[in-house]
């Protein structure tokens, strides 16, 4: 299956670098190799490799190579600066793609030495948006069941699904967050995680969480921080047009893996409609340039709508998500009221899609097929 993004990047690679990020297994290594067999010399290179890593170390591939795909490359000490030396010195004819499963900014934020010299793409796990675009049929129920990721969402049946996820789980908190970070308490990290799987939706504090993990809060914002740096977990804070004391409240935590989602369909469905906005939002800033986010509102006295998208600062859509009730919600009705902001519900189970002072009363699949990318 061709992602999306594909004939984007391939258009990219004639201009500059691209930094091809995301979470572990949403098809990064797939998507390279497939861009690379459009190549006639290709070259991938993965910096886990000890043979792979020496041929990166002495710029020892083939001075006829079109392509160079260097994975894993944050790991390298003082990456920026090779990756910088290795594009502006390279043959006119050679284009550079570098892929990795953690956000690069967490090792050294791309700064100054990479300035002017890359796009980045984000490629987040399948979206009914992409398929719908590829002409692969799918349902929402099938995503809420299998998430996003490529193997468990194609695999032959349920318990395959399950066993990759199982190993998914092992595997990102026995390896991956040793990559970021030492951590001395894995024990207290699994409690966070698995604790985090029975909050989706809500703001979280870091006083209750360290309370029932017996950890400080500040080692639970760290851990939480850590979760976020390899793609495992997502923060969605309450919009403010002072960024800064936006932060500072608390945010609510989705996984990029709907299905890592526990016990509450609501919660599953809810994480969906973030990850599915969160992944548009990350096209809309990769490709176009747009500066979007992702947020939620909540007054002083707890009235919340779950989620607002904003571009330039300016709220684009707030949006109230609702697995069956029809009837508009009374918060998202009031901050309508107040506020004037374009306004949706978007409900799973919903017979006619209809319009009340202002707010659309959506039937989600069909919305979240038409989100951009």
């Amino acid at each position: 299956m061709i992602r999306v993004q594909k004939h984007i990047i391939m258009k990219d690679l004639e201009k500059k670098i691209v930094l091809l990020v995301g979470p572990r297994q949403s098809g990064k290594t797939w998507l390279a190799k497939d861009i690379a067999s459009d190549f006639q010399n290709s070259v991938y290179l993965n910096y886990d490799q000890v043979k792979d890593r020496e041929i990166i170390n002495n710029q020892s591939w083939l001075e006829e190579t079109d392509l160079l795909v260097l994975d894993e490359l944050h790991k390298m000490p003082d990456w920026k600066n090779y990756l910088k030396g290795v594009f502006d010195t390279k043959p006119k004819e050679m284009r550079i793609l570098v892929t990795g499963s953690a956000r690069l900014d967490v090792y050294d934020k791309v700064g100054d030495s990479l300035a002017g010299r890359y796009f980045m793409h984000r490629l987040m796990p399948l979206s009914l948006a992409e398929l719908n675009q590829l002409s692969e049929k799918t349902t929402l129920n099938k995503f809420l069941e299998r998430g996003g990721f490529p193997e468990p969402y194609f695999s032959e049946d349920d318990m395959d699904a399950k066993r990759w996820r199982s190993h998914y789980i092992n595997s990102l908190l026995s390896t991956d967050i040793f990559e970021i970070e030492t951590i001395h308490n894995l024990k207290g990290m699994r409690l966070v995680f698995d604790l985090l799987r029975n909050r989706v939706g809500s703001p979280i504090s870091y006083q209750s969480l360290s309370e029932d993990v017996g950890v400080s809060p500040t080692t639970v914002k760290k851990y939480i921080q850590i979760l976020e740096a390899v793609y495992v977990v997502f923060t969605v804070t309450p919009y403010s047009k002072n960024i800064a004391r936006s932060l500072l409240k608390e945010p609510k935590i989705y996984f990029f893996d709907t299905a890592l989602v526990e016990n509450d369909h609501g919660a599953r469905f809810e994480n969906f409609v973030a990850v599915s906005l969160l992944k548009s939002i990350y096209a809309r800033s990769d490709i176009k340039a747009e500066s979007c986010r992702l947020h939620y509102l909540r007054t002083k006295d707890g009235l919340e709508v779950d989620f607002a998208v904003t571009h330039d600062d300016v709220i684009e859509n707030m949006i109230e998500v609702k697995v069956s009730d029809s009837n508009i919600s009374k918060t998202l009705y009031k901050f309508s009221k107040k506020y004037n902001f374009p306004a949706l519900q978007l409900v799973k189970s919903l017979r006619h899609e209809y319009q009340q002072d202002d707010i659309k009363v959506l039937q989600a699949e069909k919305y979240l097929s038409q989100l951009y990318l």
